[in-house]
């Protein structure tokens, strides 16, 4: 609980309007995006400016109150769910671009500005900013900035990690630090700037950013590769990349997937499939687009594809695209609950995980659809539920474990693109180890020494045992 000390300091710094500890304000702050996380906050309170953040974290250092900084609490992982009460710190006054600097192609701009917004900025200009998250709608850049956010263009272009620059950050002690700058080079001592940079807010709160941008790819083409065979639409996703054309995008479709966003939104989708490739190409040169597309499609029908279709409009090509992007939104409306998962291996692996994931749904009774980024071997695994069975959230929790176990077995990750959270805290060690938890402890320490910038996530209390995976 906060003193009323604290709270009238609190409200000294951002204003009477700025602070709240209402029932209504702790509520709609207690969750995000994260199915069956909730936690109440003891106050949420909006700076303006970074010295605010900086007299607000040094007010929560004195008193050891925890601070969870926030966007727009579309992450999947529970990281800004206040599990230990303290403040939320919503960045949504912090939304500013602050600047397009044509000449060095960078952009300047507050955490709480909208991802989506900052695109169509950037795009009229005729520049281009690739990481593309799903949530990028609703998301905040200070949000993708703190969960290293990916997206659909992250087998060509990267994700958010390979386009932030230069930061300014409060430390939890109240100083300023900046870090990098508009500069392509930049080896002076520790990268601080990468190492925020997913940090999920552990380490300091973020008030500015500036990111590189490039050209905006003028030519576009989208095509669809159906295929019986799911080994066969695996094969082609290494192919591509092995024959030397990086596709912008190269995304899977299992067929349970399918055949609920073909029963929801009526665009044609052959349900008798079993997997799907949805491919885009881009770039600045019209006749390199359609040369790497044709060769896409060759391979394609070499490796044994069903069927090619090529959108010829952009109308169709939207058509195409809405398979994937619509799919967590269609398989949400099946049951009440959906959890949305992320595991990561080496494409040649994606074929092996999706049919291990299938086994491990068969096994445990639960049903998990599987889309995903084939270019980036990262799956989404996503489970429709009903957290109000708690029988079945037992066998769900179990599924995911074994998921999570059998990708660490391909030579992947517990997590793409999601973060680590609370979700994935308890298997963090799994995949770093014991003395990886450790150093990454030591750096926590070294930036919090008392623990107070949100706490709870990225280190488990407990870490879970390892499952014995029984084929």
């Amino acid at each position: 609980m906060l003193s009323e000390d604290v709270k009238r300091r609190l409200r000294d710094i951002v204003g009477e309007a700025h602070f709240k500890d209402d029932a209504e304000s702790l509520i709609t702050h207690s969750y995000d995006a994260t199915p069956m996380y909730q936690s109440l906050p003891d106050g949420v309170i909006y700076p303006g400016t970074t010295a605010e953040v900086a007299a607000i974290l040094r007010t929560a250092n004195e008193h050891r109150i925890p601070v969870v900084g926030r966007g727009a609490g579309s992450n999947l992982c529970a990281g800004t769910v206040p599990v230990e009460g303290g403040i939320v710190m919503a960045m949504s006054r912090m939304n500013k671009l602050l600047e397009i600097d044509r000449d060095n192609l960078t952009a300047t701009f507050q955490p709480g500005l909208n991802t989506k917004r900052f695109h169509e900025a950037v795009e009229r200009l005729g520049l281009f900013y690739p990481p593309d998250p799903s949530s990028m709608t609703i998301s905040t850049l200070g949000g993708n900035i703190m969960e290293c956010a990916g997206g659909l263009r992250g087998l060509k272009y990267g994700t958010t990690k390979d386009y932030v620059i230069g930061l300014e950050a409060v430390l939890p002690s109240g100083e300023i630090i900046r870090t990098g700058g508009k500069l392509y080079k930049d080896v002076a001592g520790y990268d601080l700037t990468k190492l925020l940079v997913g940090s999920e807010g552990t380490l300091a709160i973020v008030t500015e950013a500036t990111v590189k941008l490039i050209p905006e790819p003028k030519y576009k083409r989208t095509m669809l590769a159906l295929y019986q065979d799911i080994y066969a639409a695996a094969r082609t996703v290494s192919r591509i990349v092995g024959s030397g054309i990086i596709p912008s995008t190269l995304e899977f479709i299992d067929n349970p997937t399918l055949r609920v966003v073909e029963e929801f939104n009526r665009i044609g989708l052959p349900v008798e499939m079993e997997a799907v490739l949805l491919i885009e190409q881009d770039g600045g040169d019209q006749a390199a687009v359609l040369q790497d597309i044709e060769r896409i499609v060759d391979i394609c029908r070499e490796d044994g594809a069903a069927d090619v279709q090529i959108a010829e409009t952009a109308e169709e090509a939207e058509k195409l695209m809405k398979a994937r992007r619509s799919a967590l939104s269609t398989l949400a409306r099946i049951r009440p609950t959906t959890i949305l998962e992320d595991a990561t291996v080496p494409r040649s692996r994606i074929a092996d995980m999706v049919v291990r994931i299938n086994e491990i749904a068969r096994k445990h009774n639960v049903h998990i659809c599987t889309f995903g980024h084939a270019g980036d071997g990262n799956l989404h695994p996503t489970c429709t539920t009903d957290a109000r069975d708690p029988e079945e959230i037992a066998r769900v929790e179990l599924a995911f474990a074994e998921i999570f176990e059998a990708a660490i077995e391909m030579g992947g990750t517990i997590t793409g693109e999601h973060g680590v959270g609370a979700v994935k805290a308890p298997y963090l060690e799994w995949k770093v180890g014991e003395a990886g938890i450790a150093l990454m402890k030591n750096i926590k320490n070294a930036f919090d020494p008392n623990n107070i910038m949100n706490p709870g996530k990225i280190f488990a209390k407990e870490t879970r045992k390892r499952v014995v995976v029984q084929r």
